[in-house]
């Protein structure tokens, strides 16, 4: 019998099981029927902006080969996201220490093999994107998941940190945060920053999410001594399907990502480095669309209380709500799975995103359309699953 590899029996990532589900419900619905509502998955319905596609046709039109770049991605793509820094947190970030990557998903790897050895422990709270914890296991490195409380909006603290005996090796942190929309506040995060600093653990900051906050002040760890931060163009700048990112990188770690870089991917995709740097001059449609989703969240956590849905966190930033509904289930994935069939609202289970309390929420993403997000509020309000 041939070998197959411990990597096989790896988890799945469950929110991609919903959407197949939720497509596989809406090929099956006879013509004119409601149709499925995706509030599973955090994909922008606005796409990439106008101006990244009219970059992409003309380079196309001038007929350029779009072949390989540079494995840390093209020079002047490099230069417009350290303006970035410098536009949108009055940090000096040079080129020469940003690395683009095949989305935000191409940096965590990367990240964590430059940074750490087999068997390193890397520290993160729950809840968590789950891809976090299943590829530091297929590394071969040590999550050490922390229970971050509801009192603590499910951010880590110092506290939670300094029950770890020993320190891990690493902490990934996010903000906003995937699933509870929540964030770490600067004087929180200069003190987990801190912590780490003196305690030698290397910081993981994944802000995927900046640009998607409303009410609450941003933070970059770009501005912290031997962080590593990564980002990505799918959230904000609408530009999932790109699969286009990048990461900032401390000195002592460039040669070690860059040399992974050539052997794992080449380099990123010529032509989402092309629409990526024209992202950079679409901040007024980009604008836009964040008041789209601001609109958005106001209805949705005016509704689902309406609906039976009372518990939320507090949807600080990005575009999710991560909901309470242990008082209706212990099984989010049968419950979510029962919301799609009676009534075509997809929705992730929380079981996806916290090993431990998970089967007791749900998370509900409001990046779609506004119409869709309203007309999912009003099919949950008729439905008694929750009552």
């Amino acid at each position: 019998m041939l070998k197959i590899g411990c990597n096989a029996s790896a988890p799945p990532f469950m929110v991609m099981d919903v959407i197949a589900a939720a497509n596989a419900r809406q090929a099956s619905l006879p013509p004119g029927a409601p149709h499925v509502i995706h509030m599973e998955v955090g994909q922008p319905s606005t796409g990439a902006p106008a101006g990244a596609l009219r970059a992409v046709q003309a380079a196309f039109t001038a007929g350029k080969p779009l072949g390989y770049t540079e494995a840390l991605g093209n020079p002047s793509l490099r230069a417009k996201i350290s303006q970035h820094y410098a536009d949108w947190y009055k940090l000096d970030v040079p080129p020469s220490r940003i690395a683009v990557t095949t989305g935000a998903s191409g940096g965590f790897p990367l990240a964590f093999l430059s940074a750490f050895d087999p068997g390193d422990r890397v520290a993160l709270a729950a809840p968590y994107y789950p891809p976090y914890v299943n590829i530091l296991h297929a590394l071969g490195l040590t999550p050490v998941v922390l229970q971050a409380a509801e009192a603590d909006r499910f951010q880590p603290t110092v506290a939670l940190l300094d029950a770890l005996d020993p320190p891990p090796d690493g902490l990934i942190v996010a903000s906003p945060c995937n699933p509870a929309g929540t964030m770490l506040h600067p004087d929180e995060f200069l003190r987990i920053a801190t912590w780490c600093r003196v305690r030698g653990v290397r910081l993981i900051s994944d802000e995927i999410y900046h640009g998607l906050t409303y009410d609450s002040p941003i933070t970059s760890a770009a501005q912290f001594d031997g962080a590593i931060v990564i980002n990505s163009f799918s959230k904000y700048f609408g530009m999932t399907g790109w699969r286009i990112g990048w990461m900032v990188l401390p000195e002592d770690l460039l040669r070690p990502a860059e040399c992974l870089a050539q052997n794992f991917f080449i380099s990123p995709p010529h032509v989402s480095q092309v629409a990526a740097e024209a992202a950079f001059d679409c901040h007024d449609e980009l604008l836009g669309n964040v008041a789209r989703y601001r609109a958005s969240r106001a209805h949705v956590l005016s509704a689902l209380p309406q609906a039976g849905f009372s518990k939320l966190s507090p949807a600080e930033g990005a575009f999710y709500v991560f909901a309470d509904v242990s008082d209706y289930t212990e099984d989010s994935v049968a419950f979510c799975a029962r919301m799609l069939a009676e009534t075509g609202v997809a929705a992730a289970p929380g079981a996806d995103f916290d090993a431990v309390r998970g089967r007791g929420f749900v998370r509900f993403s409001y990046c779609g359309a506004e119409s869709d997000m309203r007309e999912a509020m009003r099919r949950l309000s008729a439905w008694n699953a929750p009552a």
